[in-house]
């Protein structure tokens, strides 16, 4: 498991771009919100922490994972120097799970590979609600934070 022993929020603040000159979109799915909008908020939390200015982090809704493709798309389309896409899939008893989760992950793929502006997979991809719980704001810390972390050091590119 890669988050084995991994405390996901745990970082060198000073080895971070200061982001005070940026402009990131959050595009979140609303599928399972209660651990969207927990990882939603680390993420937006790191980036104020980070500097940059809350009037330019936007916030993108879509329904669910399958769409960040689409919302992520329509963002590269706009000004942004980083775009964070935020969700979570959750195996379920069908194999609707691994359809899911790799066509949102060769989705996000192919956007970072076509556009110009890099897409941050902040996607869940747990078995159970209680890994989801851990990974965002429980004992393995948050992938918001992680994700916005790796947003704003993918900026300084």
């Amino acid at each position: 498991m890669a988050t084995a022993g991994n405390i996901l929020s745990q970082y060198d603040h000073s080895k971070i771009p200061d982001g005070k000159n940026l402009r990131i979109a959050l595009v979140v799915s609303g599928w399972n919100e209660a651990i969207t909008e927990a990882l939603f908020m680390g993420a937006k939390d790191t980036l104020l922490d980070h500097n940059v200015i809350e009037d330019k982090i936007v916030r993108i809704d879509v329904p669910g994972s399958f769409e960040l493709i689409y919302g992520a798309s329509r963002a590269q389309q706009m000004d942004f120097d980083a775009i964070i896409a935020i969700g979570c899939i959750i195996q379920g008893e069908t194999r609707h799970f691994e359809f899911i989760s790799n066509t949102v992950a060769h989705g996000i793929k192919d956007l970072n590979l076509i556009g110009k502006v890099p897409v941050v997979f902040c996607v869940l991809t747990d078995d159970t609600i209680e890994q989801s719980k851990a990974r965002s704001g429980g004992d393995k810390g948050n992938k918001g934070v992680e994700a916005a972390v790796t947003a704003l050091r993918m900026t300084s590119l």
